[in-house]
């Protein structure tokens, strides 16, 4: 044994689970749900204290679409069902009406299955149905060492007002954001060429109405998409979204992100003072707690999905997505793009599945995060070996809690 697994096993155990959900974004509230109905043990940790990550935390309240730009749904099962819960008590600036009553595909191909929610509704709708199916939510939580038995996870050291302890488990689904569980337990990842750019989205009142200031563009990373891919519908509705600068930083740099949220903060905060100084009532009323992280770094899975394989149709897809940026396109996901079979209790979910560059853009965003965090919690509720599960039960279990796999 070597010291450094006899160290951590020296680190007293403060729970026994099923299924250990790391992050509580999209991808890990979907895992979680799909997981805890399929009858596991679940636990889920989050390092901040709310559910929801970039879309509430971040204040990124855009639910992007379940479309594909031609009047076709292609998304459904929870990422749908998270759509509809974030709107519940009503949107706020775009809705998807034509999606919500019956009336014609080309009336569809118009309006895109997109909706804007109000983010702390949406982080309390969360929790409370998460809770409601028995998932142990740990906030304040941060998974920082992973304890290995061969190349398999046997328990995840965690740190957090209590201390540090151990999480033991049957299986991880690393719903991070940054790939960290992937990274800490070996299993071979790739960062972002673009990085990140900065973004700070903010509320404010203004004449007796609070709105979403989209500050900052943290969307496509600069000159990585053609001029002529970015012309089309603004997801954004009406909004202009515009760079701040044309600072780029990685997103798992402890000194780096640092800089880049202070940067951030003090860009907004001189926007904020301009708009002060032209109309005394203009006023913050809440802003981006967390850094607007979008690309950082992933695992490289058993298959790499590229922005090429438009409609191209898998074997083992799992579900699909649209383009948010542009109509027309649609994307099969495939099964192995969840895993590595070097660590084959561990499956991932969200923005770190295995994709190129140009395709990370595609599949970070909410959707298409919930799509694979459904995947993902509920292959973890079936094996502890996701290098031999059997796809075509996955397939047709999916399909039953009303996925749609192919286009």
């Amino acid at each position: 044994m070597d010291c450094k697994k006899a160290e951590a096993l020296e680190i007293p155990v403060s729970a026994q689970t099923d299924v250990l959900v790391v992050g509580g974004g999209i991808a890990g509230v979907s895992a979680a749900m799909a997981a805890a109905r399929a009858g596991a043990k679940v636990t889920l940790i989050e390092r901040e204290y709310g559910l929801g990550g970039m879309a509430t935390l971040g204040l990124i309240a855009i639910y992007l679409a379940l479309d594909d730009g031609l009047g076709n749904q292609v998304i459904r099962g929870i990422s749908e069902e998270l759509l509809l819960m974030s709107i519940k008590y009503g949107c706020e600036g775009i809705s998807p009406e034509a999606w919500l009553r019956e009336t014609t595909q080309e009336e569809r191909a118009k309006n895109r299955y997109v909706a804007q929610f109000n983010p702390n509704l949406f982080a309390l709708e969360m929790e409370k149905t998460l809770v409601a199916m028995g998932v142990k939510i740990l906030y304040g939580t941060l998974a920082c060492e992973t304890v290995m038995e061969g190349n398999r996870i046997q328990a995840v050291v965690v740190e957090n007002k209590s201390g540090r302890s151990r999480i033991t488990c049957k299986n991880v689904v690393d719903c991070s954001g940054d790939a960290d569980v992937a990274y800490l337990a070996g299993a071979e990842t790739a960062l972002h060429e673009g990085g990140n750019g900065l973004a700070s989205w903010y509320y404010y009142q203004q004449d007796g109405a609070v709105k979403l200031k989209m500050f900052g563009l943290a969307d496509v990373p600069v000159s990585a998409t053609p001029p002529e891919e970015k012309k089309g519908d603004n997801p954004y509705g009406n909004a202009t979204v515009t760079s701040l600068t044309n600072m780029r930083f990685s997103g798992v740099d402890a000194e780096e992100l640092s800089e880049a949220v202070i940067q951030a903060h003090t860009k907004m905060y001189e926007d904020i003072l301009a708009r002060k100084a032209e109309d005394p009532n203009y006023a913050p009323v809440s802003t981006s707690s967390i850094p607007l992280v979008r690309m950082s770094r992933r695992i490289c899975g058993e298959y790499t999905l590229d922005e090429a394989e438009n409609r191209v149709a898998f074997d083992d897809s799992i579900g699909c997505t649209g383009d948010w940026r542009k109509r027309g396109p649609a994307f099969e996901i495939p099964y192995r793009t969840l895993y590595s079979a070097k660590v084959p209790n561990l499956i991932c979910a969200g923005r770190i599945i295995s994709v190129t560059d140009r395709m990370w853009d595609v599949t970070r965003v909410i959707p298409p995060c919930a799509v694979t965090g459904e995947a993902a919690g509920l292959a973890a509720a079936m094996t502890d070996d996701f290098s031999k599960l059997d796809v075509k039960e996955l397939q047709k279990r999916l399909v039953e809690n009303n996925v749609q796999i192919h286009i």
